[in-house]
């Protein structure tokens, strides 16, 4: 290989060339380096010897002579897969099998050489690894195959998508912006000679190389690929999918749970805008207004009471916006539907998508039965809000987590308190089915984020909302 990127190589065919040398003209190049390690390869020294005549070959390149990193890599001295490719065959009986691994079907057997030091990309191989080195030092950093979202894996379909896309010397974390984390996920180990390490299926690693070193690596397919039926690959595709989705909604959920129990405030009207908390439990709304006696307002905690407060107070707020303007208010749902269309950077990244929807904020700190006291209160006493809130207002990360807490809800109620918390919820809404599908839209569209985000940290690629 012949890097256009100085010492540096990367698994993308576009910074390098393979060119077919004799390897002894590669030796000679690696004792003239060990006799003048500073002279570079552009010298009139180090290009008379990397002419020396030493085959008829055909693709003995003449861009050799003006290249200023040679690595001699991945060169076979065993394939099963591929006998055509093993250029160094002769060397097998030099290589003694490790007593661990005997049995194992190996998948090739490779030697790695260079004359001076030189790093490559980070990437992960689809087999396990045992690299032994030889002569010269090599120090590895280590990720696992769950640290693919900090790395940035070049996309599922490219000719180099086991290699990540941030550069390791001048990584841009203004693009690559989880990338900054990268070193909290890694582990660094220093191979001498004599020393072997075993790289796992799917582990992610950079490698650097000092001046002349020479490793042997070992392949081999994992228990779980060999016997793994081709027929079965769309199903395990959609599973594997499935549980990632699952993870990473539940992981947004809960740090931004996390968040939100930290005191963070939200949306916190001034009183004069709406009444304040306190008010609420005297004031009645002209259509919303209950002609019971007792208020169930007057049963809510402080902290509920606020929360329901600030709920109000959006949908008011966003109801005079409307009038005022005479156009619709996009509401969270509108505006992604709106960014899916005209952009594909929509991203389920960190707490984004909860900061863009304030009443996902607002109800996810509240404990089960606070919400559902609270959603009581609103529809004995504010239908109208409520019907408002969830029909227009609602947006997709609010719907999953509305939903999650009824699921709660139900874990800590009886039968008959379930039922009676869904007769009054949805007596509100005029039509209780586009409730209904108001929610699960909301839950299935909060999915295809936390999909797109998927596909994007673990496979590289983007995807379009279905139409």
């Amino acid at each position: 290989m012949m890097s256009s990127t100085g010492h540096v190589f990367y698994g993308d065919l576009r910074s390098h060339e393979r060119v077919l040398v004799p390897f002894s003209k590669f030796m000679n190049s690696c004792k003239s380096y060990l006799r003048c390690p500073n002279a570079s390869s552009d010298s009139p020294k180090a290009q008379e010897i990397l002419k020396e005549p030493a085959s008829s070959e055909e693709g003995c390149s003449s861009s050799l002579e003006s290249c200023d990193q040679v690595y001699l890599a991945q060169v076979s001295i065993l394939n099963t897969e591929n006998k055509e490719r093993c250029s160094l065959e002769v060397l097998k009986e030099d290589i003694q099998e490790p007593t661990f691994l005997r049995g194992k079907p190996f998948s090739s057997i490779n030697i790695w050489m260079n004359r001076a030091h030189l790093r490559s990309s980070t990437h992960y191989d689809p087999h396990h690894n045992l690299l032994c080195v030889v002569a010269g030092c090599k120090k590895v950093t280590l990720w696992p195959p769950s640290s693919s979202p900090y790395l940035y894996p070049m996309p599922v379909y490219g000719e180099a998508s086991n290699h990540s896309s941030v550069s390791i010397e001048e990584p841009d974390y203004s693009r690559y912006t989880r990338a900054r984390y990268m070193k909290e996920y890694s582990e660094r180990v220093i191979l001498n000679c004599g020393d072997a390490l075993f790289i796992p299926e799917g582990w992610y690693h950079q490698v650097d190389s000092d001046d002349l070193t020479i490793a042997i690596n070992f392949w081999w397919k994992s228990r779980i690929m060999n016997e793994m039926l081709e027929h079965m690959d769309a199903y395990y595709l959609r599973r594997i999918l499935s549980r990632l989705v699952d993870k990473e909604m539940n992981k947004m959920v809960q740090e931004n749970s996390v968040s939100c129990s930290k005191g963070t405030t939200v949306c916190q009207p001034t009183d004069e805008e709406s009444g304040g908390p306190e008010q609420l439990k005297q004031k009645q709304v002209n259509s919303d207004s209950s002609d019971k006696k007792d208020s169930p307002l007057q049963t809510l905690e402080p902290s509920t009471l606020q929360a329901l407060y600030e709920l109000i107070s959006l949908v008011h707020n966003s109801a005079e916006m409307v009038s005022q303007n005479e156009i619709t208010e996009p509401t969270s749902q509108d505006a992604y539907c709106k960014q899916s269309n005209g952009s594909k950077k929509i991203a389920a990244d960190d707490s984004s998508l909860l900061e863009k929807d304030p009443i996902a904020k607002i109800i996810l700190p509240l404990k089960p039965l606070e919400l559902q006291s609270m959603l009581l209160a609103m529809a004995r006493t504010f239908p109208r809000t409520l019907e408002a809130l969830v029909l227009n207002m609602l947006g997709p990360i609010g719907a999953e987590i509305l939903t999650r807490k009824f699921d709660e809800m139900d874990q800590q109620a009886t039968k008959e308190q379930q039922s009676e918390f869904y007769k009054t919820f949805y007596s509100v809404f005029d039509d209780q089915y586009a409730a209904m599908d108001a929610l699960l839209n909301g839950k299935e569209m909060f999915s295809f984020q936390v999909f797109q985000s998927v596909l994007r940290q673990y496979i590289g690629v983007h995807a379009d909302r279905p139409k």
